[in-house]
């Protein structure tokens, strides 16, 4: 067959086809295909014919046998077909405590944990670094220290990483205008001086307070259960309601600065019920108008006028800012209440500072309290450490998963120290 008649016999029945799909949109009750346009068509039909034609006649135009494999029976009762490989899930927190004004000594600690690098950059060698609160008062580095975990938050999100921020009493201190732990060399490293009161009520520092810092966190330790901060109880229709009904339910950390009291009344949902308290009052401290001039030399301004009674408790005794309990009390009598706190807000393990531990950080209660705070600041001169969190859940061969939580405390100085070992056998995730 020659190459003319070739390019006749395929060229004529795919303009007849062309010209056939034009026909039919340009008939459609919708008129030409509305996505194309009359001359789009046209155009897409003529040049699908020249590409068809050029082909036909710059091919050297012999077909080729394609040689099919040869097919063999096989009884499919004789294998077990493996499924896909199911992924192995780790991830490695870390936590600090109270900073206190220390930037010197917080760099020590997050390079020896491995949160930054030599440069003080994010690392990636974690997945989440939490704080528990205090960064502020007892020393002078205060500009140097928020600025430079605004940095941080912003490197690890670039990665995927997390940074989590809780807010300490003394952050609320400096916001109400109680100023008895600010030093007088701390405030002249604002400039002008008197920009401090602003950065701390209606400025930088009460912005970033306001946006990146809430006053309780739940961590959970796999994604299936949410990202940081979902609630427990899940709210019904939740993405996440089914994992946290199952078996990974409480696999999660609570954080916050003083402590989570069993006598405390808003913990659930958990953490929002308090954390919608602690940004209505910051929102009344930021409304004040004018603002109080802080505490000394002035008198001590308090709560703002309006302050409700949820929101004057979570600043009182019992609050997660100030509670001290699970750190004083006897340890019989802590360990008998804390499955209730836990239970209530869907953790297995509680993280609280505010309280120096001076010979290390402390686990009470098989490790379900663990408090942090050290006093790593110059200030006290305890000694320099983080909390270390590694959470991995891998399948088993045969079925079923390992869920296993390692919990360490660092030590700059020190040997590390093992606080507690959870290992769980799971049949399935839901």
């Amino acid at each position: 067959m020659s190459r003319g008649t070739t390019l006749a016999f395929i060229a004529i029945p795919l303009l007849a086809l062309s010209l056939a799909y034009y026909v039919q949109s340009s008939s459609s009750p919708l008129g030409p295909a509305p996505h194309l346009g009359t001359g789009l068509q046209l155009s897409l039909a003529l040049s699908s014919l020249i590409g068809y034609a050029q082909a036909a006649v710059q091919a050297p135009f012999r077909f080729k046998t394609v040689e099919q494999p040869v097919q063999v029976a096989i009884d499919t009762n004789e294998y077990e077909y493996a499924p896909e490989p199911r992924p192995r899930f780790s991830r490695k927190i870390i936590a600090v405590g109270d900073i206190h004004g220390d930037i010197g000594n917080a760099e020590r600690i997050l390079q020896m944990a491995g949160v930054v690098d030599e440069n003080n950059d994010w690392s990636g060698k974690v997945d989440v670094f939490v704080q528990t609160g205090d960064i502020i008062d007892r020393g002078d580095d205060t500009i140097e220290l928020f600025n430079w975990l605004e940095d941080l938050r912003e490197q690890a999100l670039a990665v995927n990483g997390i940074v989590l921020s809780v807010l300490g009493n003394h952050e609320y201190m400096n916001a109400i205008g109680d100023w008895r732990y600010v030093l007088e060399s701390e405030k002249k490293t604002f400039e002008p001086r008197e920009s401090r009161l602003q950065a701390v009520t209606t400025g930088w520092l009460a912005d970033a307070w306001a946006e990146n810092y809430t006053t309780a966190a739940r961590l959970p330790l796999h994604g299936l259960l949410g990202p940081p901060n979902t609630d427990y109880p899940v709210p019904d229709g939740s993405a996440f309601a089914r994992a946290n009904a199952g078996p990974l339910s409480h696999a999660a950390f609570s954080f916050v600065h003083g402590g989570l009291a069993p006598t405390y009344p808003n913990l659930q949902p958990f953490p929002s019920a308090i954390n919608n308290l602690g940004s209505s009052l910051l929102h009344r401290l930021r409304e004040r108008k004018p603002q109080p001039q802080p505490h000394p030399p002035s008198s001590y301004p308090g709560l703002p006028a309006g302050t409700t009674r949820e929101e004057a408790r979570l600043y009182g005794g019992d609050g997660p800012l100030w509670y001290r309990g699970w750190a004083d009390e006897d340890e019989k009598k802590v360990c008998r209440t804390v499955d209730e706190v836990l239970e209530k807000t869907g953790t297995r393990r509680m993280v609280m500072g505010h309280t120096p531990q001076f010979d290390g950080i402390t686990a009470r209660c098989d490790g379900k309290v663990l408090i942090i705070d050290t006093g790593i600041s110059h200030a006290y001169g305890g000694p320099l450490s983080a909390l270390s969190i590694e959470y991995t859940l891998e399948p088993v061969k045969g079925g079923g998963w390992k869920e296993q939580e390692i919990v360490k405390a660092l030590y700059a100085t020190n040997d590390d120290e093992l606080l507690a070992v959870s290992t769980r056998e799971l049949e399935d995730l839901w």
